[in-house]
């Protein structure tokens, strides 16, 4: 089983890789018994049983993908261990501006996580399968709930730059999906995604951003696979079909998320209006721009959110 041994050789390279950051002995690291089931076999797979001896190679609760120009939240992490993507077994790397393509792990506002520091699109010609496979991995490494943020364009008017939308839907508009028909794997490939982002998750990051005085706008995130910003006859059509926010990531993620049984929460920084709300051109320099700018009140509000986490209920 390909997927499985991929997954398998990966999650043994990083547990080796955190457990030389922590100085930990190998006796410590878990066995196949006590990790939690990698996501091609874990239909099949018993509980875990018990964690490994050293705090830094307790499983991470918490995985978190860091969208463009959004990096610098992980420069709050109390930081174990930062591994390039490039080292990691089957991983591909990051070439989008914005992203460092590296994996990190450590403690935030109470939380073990995993955090991706730049995510894969689907535009820099990686297959969904290729873009998925972190998820796979950091799920098998234990992470129960997702965190997903990124940028993305404003198309409800109401809405407007350098604003923050929680994600309460999406719509799929890439032409492609990171699930394919298969009994290999164990798992249900025809997902239910009636909730693909947790109601409960969703009303926590509303109670937050209200204690911390933010607006938080909802509304429905739509995919598309770029490069290439949307035309403003486009915009026009998402906007009839019920979409609040375009971007070009995300979509993939968030269904694979929904298949392993994990909890989800999105983030989408709106910083700009979609081509044809304004006069103004489009541009990704600006997009990063905004961002930055922006980006100390979106990881306020993730920290906030994962500080106020109960216990996951899978």
């Amino acid at each position: 089983m390909a997927l499985a041994e991929h997954i398998a050789a990966a999650v043994d390279f990083l547990e080796e890789q955190l457990r030389l950051a922590s100085g930990a002995p190998a006796g410590d690291l878990p066995d196949a018994a006590t990790r939690p089931a990698p996501a091609a076999n874990r239909a099949s797979a018993a509980p875990q049983t018990s964690a490994p001896a050293h705090p830094a190679l307790d499983p991470p609760a918490v995985a978190l993908i860091l969208g463009s120009g959004l990096g610098d939240l992980a420069d709050h992490l109390d930081l174990e261990c930062a591994v390039d993507y490039a080292a990691i077994p089957h991983f591909q790397i990051s070439t989008a501006p914005g992203h460092r393509g590296r994996l990190l792990f450590g403690n935030l506002a109470g939380q073990r996580v995993v955090c991706m520091q730049g995510r894969l699109h689907y535009y820099e010609g990686y297959s969904p399968a290729q873009i998925v496979f972190p998820l796979q991995v950091m799920q098998a490494l234990g992470a129960r709930r997702l965190i997903v943020t990124n940028a993305a364009g404003a198309i409800n008017p109401a809405f407007a730059a350098g604003e923050i939308m929680n994600i309460t839907d999406q719509i799929n508009f890439t032409g492609a999906h990171p699930l394919t028909l298969s009994a290999e794997h164990g798992l249900d490939d025809c997902v239910d995604m009636s909730y693909s982002y947790t109601p409960a998750l969703c009303q926590l990051a509303t109670e937050v951003a209200q204690a911390q005085g933010l607006t938080l706008r909802q509304g429905v995130y739509l995919g598309v696979r770029g490069p290439s910003f949307e035309t403003p006859a486009e915009v026009r059509a998402f906007r009839i079909w019920g979409a609040d926010a375009v971007g070009m990531s995300t979509i993939f993620e968030v269904i694979q998320a929904v298949q392993l049984g994990m909890e989800v929460l999105g983030f989408s920084l709106l910083t700009n209006m979609a081509a044809g709300m304004t006069a103004q051109r489009l541009a990704g320099d600006d997009v990063l721009r905004v961002s930055a700018v922006a980006a100390d009140t979106m990881e306020r509000l993730v920290v906030g959110v994962l500080a106020k986490l109960p216990e996951a209920s899978n």
